[in-house]
C-alpha cells in the first residue's frame, strides 16, 4: 500500500502463496479446463498478468535522506518501494502555489504537519523546521484539493417508492467504501465530496460529506465529522419533472409538488415546537425520524441541496425557502441566469453541473457555457460540480475550464471547485484553500489548472498521498485499464489478490 495511508486504515500485508501449494492446485485444475465455456477458457492465459495489476503502488520514496526529488519525476517501481512512517513534517518546495484565498505564490513552500497545513508562502518567508522531509517541486503547480458539491459515487441510493418525501433516509447507509469510483475521484484531484441520493423524489434523504481516504473499509472511514463526532451532510430535495408520477402519493404536477413540501414543513414546525415543550410526566415522547431532520433544516443546522432546473422551479425553491426560513443550495440551476437577480438577492448559492453536451431532458436545453459567468456578474456565489456520472470525477477541472471559456473569471472558476464549493457545504473553515490550520488536502499538477493537457500528478488528503500517477496501479484509474471499474479483482483467489 502507499506509505501515506493512515496506519489505522492500512490492511495487513499480503503474502504470495508458496509454489509448493500452488502447483498441486494447478495440477488438479488443469483437467477441468476442457469443461469450461470457451470465452472463460480464453481468459485464463491472461491471469498470469493480473497479480501485477493488483499490486499496490510505489511508496513516497522516503529514505534516510531528508531531501527528495519530485515524486512524479523519480518514483520507484512498486517492487522497489518500501513503506515508511510519515515524517513529522513535510515541506513542498519550489512549486507555484495557488492558495485561492490569496494571490499566487511563485517558488513557494507548503509546509504540512500532523495532517494540516502548518505554513504557506514564498521560500524566503517560510522556515522549514529541522528534520522535516523536503520534497522538491520545481515546475509543478499546487492547488487546494478539489471539492465536489454534487456527486453520486459509491453506489449511493436513497428513497424508495413508498412515498415522495423521505428525509429519514441516510445515503451513508448505502455507500460502498470500496467502490472504484472513489479511486477515479482521487485521480481527478477531488478530496471532499457531497454524495447525494437521486432526484426522483421531492425529498430523497440525507446527503453525506466525505473524504476519499485510501484504504477505507466502510463508509465510517470516509465520513467528515464535526467536533462532537456527528457525521456531516445536507438534505436532498427536488422539484420539476423528476419527482412527478402518474399516481398518488406522488405529485403529478408542479403545484402539487410544492403543496406536499409545504405540508411537510408545516408538520416539522409543529413537531419541533412540541419537542421544545417539557414532556408530561410519565408520558414518553414519540419520535419521528423524518420530522427530526426537517426540524434540523428549519433550525438552520442542515442545508437543503435542491435539484432544480427551470426558472419557474427555481423561483418556487426560493419562495419556499423564504416562507420557512431554511438555507438552500440550488443544484444544477440550468435556468439560473434567467433569475440571477432574484437568486443574488436571496443570498442563495448555485452549484452548477456544466457539461459539454447538454441534453437528455427538456429542462436542460437552455444550458450554456456562459451560465456561470452570468451568475458571477450578477453577484451569485457559484460552485461547479460533477454530478458524477453526468460528468466523470476526473473531469471536474475541465468543467471549470469550460466556465472560463464561457467568460467566467479564472479566479472565480478555481474558487467554484474549491473554496466556494466548500462554503456550499459549510466546510470552508476546514478545506477549499491553502491556508495555515486547514486540512492538508492538495493536488500537484504539471501545468496550469485549466490547460487541456495538464495532468493530476498527485492527490493528498489530510497530509497523506492517496494518488500518484507514477504508480501503475493508480495510473489505470486515471486513464483506464483492466480492472479499473471493478470493486473486486476477478480470478485472484489463488494469487493473494482477492478481497
Amino acid at each position: 500500500m502507499l506509505p501515506d495511508m493512515h496506519p489505522a486504515l492500512r490492511p495487513p500485508a499480503r503474502r504470495a502463496p508458496s509454489l509448493a501449494l500452488v502447483l498441486p492446485a494447478l495440477a488438479l485444475l488443469l483437467p477441468a479446463l476442457a469443461l469450461l465455456p470457451t470465452p472463460l477458457a480464453l481468459l485464463l492465459p491472461a491471469m498470469a498478468f493480473v497479480p501485477a495489476l493488483a499490486t499496490e503502488g510505489p511508496a513516497a520514496a522516503s529514505t534516510s535522506a531528508s531531501t527528495l526529488a519530485s515524486p512524479a519525476a523519480a518514483a520507484p517501481t512498486a517492487a522497489a518501494s518500501t513503506a515508511t512512517a510519515a515524517p513529522r513534517a513535510r515541506a513542498f518546495v519550489g512549486a507555484r502555489l495557488l492558495p485561492v484565498s490569496g494571490p499566487p505564490v511563485e517558488d513557494g513552500v507548503l509546509l504540512i504537519e500532523g495532517g494540516r497545513i502548518a505554513a504557506i508562502g514564498p521560500r524566503s518567508a517560510v522556515r522549514v523546521p529541522a528534520g522535516a522531509e523536503v520534497v522538491e517541486m520545481q515546475g509543478r503547480t499546487i492547488i487546494p484539493g478539489l471539492v465536489d458539491s454534487h456527486s453520486h459515487v459509491g453506489g449511493a441510493s436513497g428513497a424508495d417508492g413508498s412515498g415522495p418525501i423521505q428525509p429519514e433516509v441516510r445515503v451513508l447507509d448505502a455507500i460502498d467504501a470500496r467502490d472504484p469510483g472513489f479511486r477515479r475521484v482521487l485521480a481527478g484531484g477531488l478530496t471532499t465530496l457531497n454524495v447525494m441520493p437521486g432526484s426522483g423524489f421531492l425529498c430523497s434523504g440525507q446527503t453525506a460529506y466525505l473524504k476519499p481516504r485510501r484504504g477505507a473499509r466502510t463508509v465510517e472511514d470516509l465520513l467528515i465529522r464535526d467536533a462532537d463526532g456527528r457525521a456531516l451532510g445536507g438534505l436532498k430535495m427536488a422539484n420539476g419533472t423528476n419527482p412527478q408520477r402518474a399516481a398518488a402519493p406522488f405529485p403529478g404536477t408542479r403545484a402539487k409538488s410544492a403543496a406536499l413540501v409545504r405540508e411537510a414543513f408545516v408538520k416539522a414546525d409543529e413537531y419541533r415546537r412540541a419537542a421544545a415543550r417539557p414532556p408530561k410526566e410519565g408520558e414518553p415522547r414519540a419520535r419521528d425520524l423524518g420530522l427530526e431532520i426537517l426540524a434540523e433544516v428549519l433550525d438552520g443546522r442542515r442545508v437543503v441541496h435542491h435539484h432544480t432546473h427551470r426558472a419557474d422551479d427555481i423561483a418556487t425553491v426560493l419562495r419556499l425557502a423564504r416562507e420557512f426560513g431554511f438555507r438552500v443550495v440550488i443544484q444544477h440551476g440550468t435556468d439560473a441566469p434567467l433569475v440571477a437577480e432574484d437568486i443574488a438577492r436571496a443570498g442563495v448559492p448555485v452549484s452548477m453541473t456544466l457539461v459539454d453536451a447538454p441534453g437528455g431532458k427538456l429542462e436542460t436545453t437552455r444550458l450554456t457555457w456562459d451560465a456561470p459567468a452570468r451568475l458571477e456578474r450578477a453577484g451569485v456565489r457559484v460552485a461547479i460540480n460533477t454530478d458524477d456520472w453526468i460528468t466523470d470525477s476526473r473531469a471536474l477541472l475541465r468543467s471549470a475550464a469550460l466556465a472560463v471559456r464561457g467568460g467566467m473569471s479564472r479566479d472565480g472558476a478555481l474558487r467554484a471547485v474549491t473554496l466556494e464549493a466548500a462554503r456550499v457545504l459549510d466546510l470552508d473553515r476546514r478545506v477549499g484553500s491553502l491556508e495555515a490550520g486547514k486540512d492538508a488536502d492538495f493536488v500537484v499538477l504539471d501545468g496550469d489548472p485549466f490547460a487541456v493537457r495538464t495532468q493530476v500528478l498527485e492527490t493528498w488528503v489530510e497530509g497523506r498521498r492517496v494518488f500518484d500517477r507514477a504508480n501503475p496501479e493508480d495510473r489505470r484509474f486515471a486513464v483506464g485499464g483492466f480492472g479499473a471499474g471493478q470493486p473486486t479483482p476477478a480470478f485472484l483467489c489463488c494469487a493473494g489478490g482477492a478481497e
